[in-house]
């Protein structure tokens, strides 16, 4: 199994910025205890405030596919119903 990289983007609406902060905080210890994970931090933009990103790292696609199952990971979405204006993620795989 090939290990793997993912990178967050996420985008809080201008009204909700601490709701999404506090939310994504929540994940952190959590996620960092599943099964795989190698490396899960959260980073916010320096000049946008409502920019967040997650960098992680997985030991195998299919860990990182039960961590998006997690039940942590349905509670934030249900938090941040509404809050939330722009999500991208990328998968990714490292070179050297």
């Amino acid at each position: 199994m090939a290990a793997l990289t993912i990178v967050a983007n996420i985008h809080a609406a201008p009204d909700r910025i601490d709701l999404v902060k506090a939310e994504l905080e929540k994940l952190v210890l959590a996620t960092r205890a599943e099964e795989g994970c190698i490396q899960y931090d959260l980073h916010r933009d320096n000049t946008n405030p409502a920019h967040f990103v997650f960098i992680e790292n997985w030991e195998s696609r299919e860990l990182w596919q039960a961590h998006m199952s997690a039940p942590h990971l349905d509670a934030y979405k249900n938090a941040v119903d509404g809050a939330v204006t722009a999500f991208t993620l990328n998968e990714l795989s490292h070179i050297r």
